[in-house]
């Protein structure tokens, strides 16, 4: 077996060309809520095609802003799946109304249309759609669905930057889209997030929720501003965002690594019984923002934990995505979610591994990864 070697589960590739952009902000004078922030808010919404975007402080706030932006308030339900960070719905949560968790598809992870339909009330708002690890979810039915119910969508896209979906850029599906440009994600800027829309409405109240709800007036007084709506603080530093223009720039070459990265890894484990590898539907192309290897319990004699514990001991920073939200305490105790309630999602979570995906990987990282996770059918003979 090759030797040891510390592989994360992801990271950033920062190049030269990032810290010249970075360091030629930091000698501007601008740190924040300078001209880079537009700038990078323009090549996003281009990028995704689309009239605007709004630069926020993480892929949370983002959550958080679009939320608030279609009035979301206490007594409102809005559908979301199970199977995600729990900031997919917590950021409901955070406006007082009702995250209505519904179950997956086995296939991609993706939201289960039909639960959506099963569970709209008179009470429902929105839909929201989780790219899972970069798969697009299955947004023409998502769609008709909202049209029918007269449902505002919103795209939780914090792994799906620079997918397609249907030859449609993964921002001009949903009625507003979700980024984040955390280290691990398709590009960084550090920690940031972002909304983009086609809807003038939706982003002027963005724009000042980021900004503690205030708007300048100054034919009052170019020192006037009055708060409109109860913000926050979740504007994104110049530094940030030059960043994250700089790694826009080489969004296409970091997307097609992932991409054959991972089908090196579909090609190594199609053939094993322990394993199913996350395989792509025909009319996505995915950015794979992660690699989710589901393990068969019923065929490896060995738990989870041993298995995770196991690859972790040869250096693989494996990772696991995600903890349904439903099983959260917080979500059982608040909103009486139940273990057992959702089969498909609990089924996912108990043998998925992600293991490591990034740009900077190497062929030799790769083949490490592989030799490795085929040596698990011996590890498991040695009960």
């Amino acid at each position: 077996m090759s030797k040891k070697k510390n592989i994360p589960y992801s990271t950033q590739l920062i190049g030269a060309d990032d810290i010249k952009e970075v360091v030629r902000v930091l000698k501007s004078g601008w740190l924040t809520q300078g001209p880079a922030i537009e700038k990078f808010e323009t090549a996003v919404a281009d990028f995704c095609t689309v009239k605007y975007a709004v630069a926020v402080s993480s892929g949370t706030a983002a959550l958080h802003s679009a939320c608030f932006a279609i009035g979301l308030k206490a007594g409102d339900e809005v559908i979301v799946p199970t199977l995600s960070f729990a900031a997919s719905a917590n950021c409901v949560a955070y406006l007082g109304a009702k995250p209505v968790l519904v179950d997956v598809v086995t296939e991609t992870g993706n939201i289960d249309t039909r639960q959506i339909e099963n569970n709209i009330t008179n009470k429902t708002r929105a839909i929201i759609g989780v790219d899972f690890a970069g798969h697009p979810a299955s947004w023409d039915e998502i769609l008709q669905i909202a049209k029918k119910n007269k449902l505002v969508t919103i795209d939780d896209a914090a792994h799906s930057l620079g997918s397609l979906y249907k030859g449609s850029k993964v921002g001009s599906l949903a009625d507003l889209t979700v980024f984040s440009f955390h280290p691990v994600k398709t590009i960084t800027s550090g920690e940031g997030g972002m909304v983009v829309t086609n809807n003038k409405f939706f982003f002027e109240r963005i724009k000042r929720f980021r900004h503690h709800g205030m708007i300048k007036t100054p034919k009052l007084g170019g020192w006037y501003h009055k708060m409109i709506d109860l913000g926050y603080n979740y504007r994104m530093t110049d530094i940030q965002a030059a960043l994250g223009h700089s790694q826009l720039k080489k969004i296409d070459k970091f997307i097609k690594k992932r991409r054959e990265i991972h089908e090196k890894y579909n090609e190594a484990f199609e053939s094993l019984s322990f394993i199913t590898c996350p395989k792509e539907k025909p009319d996505v192309k995915a950015a794979w923002h992660l690699y989710t290897a589901r393990f068969n319990l019923g065929v490896l004699k060995r738990g989870k934990k041993r298995i995770y514990d196991y690859l972790k001991s040869k250096e693989l920073g494996v990772q696991v995505h995600y903890i349904p939200v439903h099983l959260h305490p917080y979500y059982q105790k608040n909103l009486g979610y139940k273990k057992g309630q959702f089969p498909v999602a609990e089924k996912y979570y108990e043998g998925e591994i992600s293991l490591p995906l990034f740009p900077k990987m190497t062929d030799k990282d790769v083949n490490y990864v592989i030799e490795i996770v085929k040596s698990l059918k011996d590890f498991d003979k040695k009960l």
